[in-house]
């Protein structure tokens, strides 16, 4: 059997980070970022928010695609991925305070300093909790504007940038929005912000009946990105990067002072092909086993032949003893009644084992979802 897999949706994904790119953006694009999912309540009700259904509003949490109910397994996920660091989301982490410092806490406790933990949240919260925040270790905290109002979260900038975090604001860039988005540029001035991410607004399943409502259409059949959102973004980008050189707006011609903070522009294909295909890539190669095979998509292939429990035994022992394979690349999966063992191995006796023998390809996530499987005989179909 030969196996053709599917190629990147983009080949050119993103740009190399620059030197005044914030840490999180870095290690994000690296694909060495624990994504922690702290709770799904949020009390803004947004129109464009992502999220599905089943982590809206609800009191769950994850660590990357696993659900977990104690920071002992959300540690135990870093570490099968090999993380540098986490980004603490929601909903809104600051609708569970304290359980997001407990995060922080016992993070910084199991990784040290050098694990760089960012947060976001849409809430301009009391100063003396940045106090709080940093103590528990904290490194860098991102504001999502609300009304894109810059005004009512300048103390708090302020306040996280006093005591040593990292503070910038991180917002969709809505293509309805431009007058309002390039007035922002402006507010900004003065204010304590080290960076200004702007993420192409994604239509998801989510939100999609809303951003329809709104007028917006898909920019491609690729990606999520809505229409006109990229070009805007890249204007706004423009703009930041001009006035910092001295020179003149490509698009209006003025020059302007510097903005004093670096503006980053991260795309839907970005955000689906890079960073998640990146961290994907990361946990395969470290949770790999010796059967397994790691595609460029950041997937693991292998063979299985299906098998109950009581015949297990024999199944491998025959399996080893024909092909000469070594039993450290043989395993049971108990739970699917199946053996793994390597692809080509799978297809070399399909034709002659008494059982249903297929190419299986999973994601390299705790829960190893499912994405394809495909029989090499014909046994499946006479059980």
């Amino acid at each position: 059997m030969t196996v053709s897999f599917r190629p990147s949706a983009a080949t050119k994904i993103f740009d190399a980070p620059v030197s005044d790119e914030a840490e999180g953006c870095i290690q994000c694009q690296m694909g060495s970022k624990l994504v922690l999912f702290i709770t799904g309540k949020c009390h803004w009700k947004c129109d464009y928010c992502p999220l599905s259904e089943n982590r809206r509003e609800a009191e769950l949490m994850f660590a990357n695609e696993r659900p977990c109910t104690t920071f002992d397994e959300v540690i135990e996920e870093a570490r099968a991925m090999n993380a540098t660091g986490a980004g603490i989301t929601g909903g809104d982490p600051l609708m569970d305070r304290e359980h997001t410092i407990e995060g922080i806490k016992r993070l910084r406790s199991a990784f040290g300093p050098d694990f760089h933990i960012h947060m976001y949240t849409s809430i301009p919260f009391r100063e003396e909790y940045a106090r709080c925040f940093a103590d528990a270790g904290l490194d860098e905290i991102r504001f999502h504007l609300l009304d894109l109002d810059a005004s009512r979260y300048a103390n708090v900038l302020a306040a996280c940038n006093k005591v040593g975090i990292e503070a910038g604001i991180e917002i969709p860039c809505e293509p309805d929005k431009e007058a309002y988005l390039f007035d922002l540029l402006e507010k900004l001035r003065g204010l304590s912000v080290q960076f200004l991410n702007l993420n192409e607004l994604e239509i998801t399943v989510g939100n999609h009946g809303n951003m329809e409502t709104r007028g917006f259409n898909l920019s491609d059949e690729i990606t999520a990105g809505a229409a006109g959102s990229s070009d805007l973004a890249v204007k706004l980008r423009d703009r930041v990067m001009a006035a910092s050189l001295g020179i003149p707006d490509p698009h209006d011609g003025q020059i302007r002072a510097p903005y004093g903070f670096h503006l980053k522009f991260c795309t839907a294909v970005y955000k689906d092909a890079g960073q998640l295909r990146s961290r994907f890539l990361r946990r395969g190669e470290a949770t790999i086993a010796p059967h397994e095979v790691l595609t460029e998509d950041g997937t693991l292939i292998f063979g299985i032949v299906e098998c109950e429990p009581e015949v297990s035994e024999d199944y491998l022992r025959e399996i080893s003893e024909e092909t000469g394979l070594p039993e450290r690349f043989l395993y049971y999966d108990k739970i699917r009644k199946r053996i793994e063992l390597p692809l080509s191995t799978a297809e070399d006796i399909s034709g002659s084992v008494d059982a249903p023998v297929a190419f299986v390809e999973v994601h390299p996530t705790y829960e190893r979802l499912e994405m394809t499987i495909v029989y090499l005989n014909e046994k499946r179909l006479q059980t």
